[in-house]
């Protein structure tokens, strides 16, 4: 008979998580290219609650800031992680971490992203990075695409639209494959897969106007990108079987409004068309027949190649990675079932940013996505944004980040006890960095404490905050004991 667990497995991976055009500046260093997340300015009349969309534009809008002179555009900064890394991985250290999740800025070794040949330069930093975080004793976790596409591969080829976009990506991925054989266990293709509209232009490469009907478009390069997924995993298994190869949601999993039937079906239905879908393509190895009819009854027409079905078949994803923050509900009144869209849950409190924390979703989430598919968990993403002072004396009392993690790791472990296989918790993200929604600092999730203001005005220098020390006694205690006092 099994075993029920008690918590945590020994050597569980315990760490943090951030993303290279949000941490590493240096937009101009060492060859690297111009990406799509450095055209992200930031907007001093921020409408924080009200943020629909990431960095999307026109194709002329994207040559104007492209050229633009007069806005900050903080991405491009960072908070110098290019040359900072030792020092930040040593903070990590200290608290005790046993993986750090990063990502590989695509341009920094395609700087174009059509080039035939890498740019050694580009690669010789994630070699010096990734032994780095070897030698601090923790697990690299690395991510191939997070919001970063060479603008090259957008102004010039339309993103994901586009099928050459397949060759380009695989190209890059073999790439990193081999330099980091033997390094790298644990590889997410692709950030957050499912976060569309919002994010398709830092996912897919889409501008606003390149076509009629974008949604129509958008699929198509959803599958552009599942294709180009597949031809990775199986390159991993040539190049470096002891890889595994992960794709990544962001929790979209709703909640009926109500007990109404509609609420209930309709739930249902769009919890499969915005987050199932995804993953169930992955995972699985095929469409399923609910997305077919949606495509259908849309009048969505999409272009598979010959050969597009079995590379899926044949090539599934072998662990689930997450990011969760919030939750919200499905309003059968208010709503038409058009994924991507939902209501704010009236039962929890928001953030500035409209964010509600929901504990108990997170079990929820975690609990449907492996009764669905039994394959390992990773958190990849959890965490609260917050505005953070700074008292005289620099010390950083965040309770509010101390409590919002407690509760999350309390429900993680909830799954961990009804046996849910969860590779590791990295929580968003352990230093202060750019916010990847709304390009400010002011939004502030780290135990780390960056001073550098919106404008990226300050010193860079590093505090810790109280949660530091919390999340340190937390990893010590292998999360038995989520209390700490000052």
């Amino acid at each position: 008979m099994k075993q029920v667990p008690t918590g945590f497995q020994n050597g569980f991976l315990w760490g943090g998580a951030v993303a290279a055009c949000q941490i590493e500046g240096a937009y101009d260093v060492d060859g690297r290219g111009l990406s799509s997340s450095d055209i992200h300015a930031y907007d001093k009349n921020l409408d924080r609650a009200n943020i629909e969309k990431e960095g999307g534009d026109t194709l002329a809008g994207i040559y104007r800031r492209i050229e633009d002179k007069e806005s900050y555009y903080p991405k491009r900064y960072g908070i110098d992680f290019y040359h900072t890394y030792k020092s930040d991985l040593a903070l990590m250290k200290e608290m005790g971490f046993k993986a750090f999740r990063t990502s590989i800025s695509w341009s920094r070794i395609f700087p174009n992203g059509d080039e035939l040949e890498p740019n050694e330069k580009g690669l010789e930093f994630y070699d010096y990075l990734i032994d780095e975080i070897i030698k601090n004793g923790m697990e690299p976790i690395m991510t191939m695409s997070h919001y970063d596409i060479p603008l090259h591969l957008i102004t010039e080829y339309g993103g994901f639209g586009n099928k050459k976009m397949i060759d380009f990506f695989v190209r890059y991925a073999k790439v990193l494959l081999e330099r980091y054989k033997g390094k790298v266990k644990y590889w997410i293709v692709c950030n957050q897969v499912n976060l569309l509209p919002t994010v398709q232009f830092g996912s897919l490469g889409l501008y606003d106007d390149e076509a009629e009907n974008m949604e129509e478009l958008m699929y198509q390069a959803v599958h552009n990108q599942f294709v180009a997924g597949a031809k990775v995993v199986e390159l991993a298994k040539e190049i470096d079987p002891e890889a595994m190869m992960g794709t990544m949601l962001a929790d979209g999993t709703l909640y009926p409004k109500s007990c109404n039937p509609e609420d209930i079906v309709g739930t249902l239905k769009k919890n499969r068309m915005q987050q199932y879908f995804f993953s169930d393509v992955q995972l699985r190895g095929e469409y399923p027949i609910y997305a077919l009819r949606y495509f259908k009854e849309k009048n969505i027409d999409l272009k598979f190649e010959e050969g597009d079905e079995e590379l899926l078949k044949n090539n599934k994803m072998q662990f689930l990675a997450i990011s969760y923050y919030s939750s919200y509900v499905f309003n059968h009144e208010t709503d038409d079932g058009t994924p991507f869209k939902a209501e704010k849950n009236p039962y929890l409190k928001p953030t500035p940013w409209e964010w509600r924390a929901d504990p108990l979703g997170f079990y929820n989430c975690l609990s449907q996505l492996w009764d669905r598919y039994e394959i390992p968990l990773m958190i990849a993403e959890n965490g609260l944004g917050a505005l953070d002072t700074v008292e005289g004396d620099g010390s950083i009392h965040d309770p509010y980040r101390i409590e919002y993690l407690q509760q999350h790791i309390e429900q993680l472990k909830e799954c961990v006890k009804d046996g849910v296989d969860i590779l590791a918790y990295l929580s968003w993200g352990p230093i202060d960095i750019v916010s990847s929604s709304s390009a400010e600092m002011s939004k502030r999730y780290g135990y780390i404490y960056v001073d550098l203001d919106d404008l990226g005005q300050g010193t860079g220098k590093r505090l810790k905050k109280d949660s530091f020390y919390w999340y340190k006694h937390v990893i010590e205690t292998n999360g038995e004991d989520l209390n700490w006092n000052s």
